[in-house]
């Protein structure tokens, strides 16, 4: 078992920059994710650039990639996508991070190294930062999880992932995010 190394978000912000080490602050500890395979960085890719295209057309917001947001006081996540209301995006610095706040929607792609306790805790830090979306992608059983406040809906293939009222007439089919590894 390793060392668990506590911090508070002062200290988090302090730590300097490790190319390929992606960090993350859950409830005060430290987590640290080396940078994803090939498979990941297309699907996260392919799910970014559908949602762009989209929410730049319709003006609604902005969509980073791999951007760190602060949750609560000690836990800042980085999500693989996030979509950022025009109206939130009003609020934040554009040149500090982590942006405060959750994102309206949160997409996190699973690897092999991820453990379904840390997705659960994820996706339930994002619902109760005032998420209104999380996506939960699995490449390896090309399918997905759409949680929200109100429950959960596991999406197959031929159905469409859809983000509902908080991007009506937005849909991304999972053949396109999966297809072409």
């Amino acid at each position: 078992m390793g060392t668990i190394t506590r911090l508070t978000f002062e200290e988090f912000q302090k730590l300097p920059e490790r190319e390929g080490t992606i960090y993350e602050l859950d409830e005060g500890e430290l987590l640290m994710e080396p940078s994803p395979a090939i498979r990941h960085n297309l699907v996260r890719q392919r799910i970014a650039l559908k949602l762009m295209q989209f929410v730049d057309s319709n003006q609604l917001g902005i969509v980073l990639e791999e951007m760190d947001f602060r949750l609560s006081s000690n836990t800042v996540r980085n999500p693989d996508v996030a979509f950022v209301t025009s109206e939130h995006v009003k609020r934040l610095d554009v040149d500090r991070s982590p942006a405060d706040g959750a994102p309206a929607l949160a997409v996190e792609v699973v690897s092999p190294t991820n453990s379904a306790q840390d997705i659960a805790k994820k996706t339930q830090q994002y619902l109760n930062a005032g998420c209104r979306l999380v996506w939960i992608v699995y490449p390896s059983l090309r399918m997905a999880e759409i949680h929200s406040p109100s429950g959960t809906r596991q999406v197959r293939e031929p159905e469409l992932l859809e983000a509902g009222d908080l991007l009506p007439g937005f849909s991304l089919s999972l053949s396109y995010i999966f297809d072409r590894l």
